[in-house]
């Protein structure tokens, strides 16, 4: 299991709206600008996480997004499991009933069971409130440019 682009910048984005959300909506270009991900990347992220009611968002020039719930609330395991899909190491766990016609004599399957296993534990027992602990603040600088950031 290898997560994308859109899965790192998605955790991204939710840590630094919970790092600056005390002042109401962040505004994306706000975002862009400290996290160096482009705001039609930042768009298509938060379009998603929207649909699945992890944002509040306000149009307008006092607009912008803000966390639907506390930090505690979510854990890592529902913000990859919508951006990623399944978490599982191998297709054939990816579905509830695993149909690959090897299953009853894979040697290998609990192997892949036991990690899934671990994978979702370990994702689904961190919240972002956790993340948010461990992870320093913003280093922007007063023009809100992250040094060697680069835009997406």
């Amino acid at each position: 299991m290898k997560i994308s682009t859109r899965g790192r910048y998605a955790l991204r984005f939710m840590i630094d709206l919970a790092q600056h959300g005390n002042n109401g909506y962040t505004a994306l270009k706000d975002m862009s600008r400290r996290q160096g991900i482009s705001v039609k990347y930042l768009e298509q992220i938060t379009s998603l996480l929207s649909k699945f009611g992890l944002l509040q968002s306000v149009r307008g020039p006092q607009g912008g997004y803000k966390l639907a719930k506390k930090p505690s609330e979510y854990t890592v395991g529902e913000i990859l499991r919508i951006t990623e899909g399944d978490l599982a190491p191998v297709a054939c766990l990816a579905q509830p009933v695993n149909s690959c016609p090897r299953a009853g004599e894979c040697s290998t399957l609990s192997l892949w069971t036991g990690l899934k296993n671990v994978i979702n534990d370990y994702l689904d027992n961190t919240s972002l409130a956790e993340l948010v602990d461990s992870v320093p603040p913003s280093s922007a600088d007063e023009s809100g440019e992250v040094p060697g950031a680069q835009a997406e």
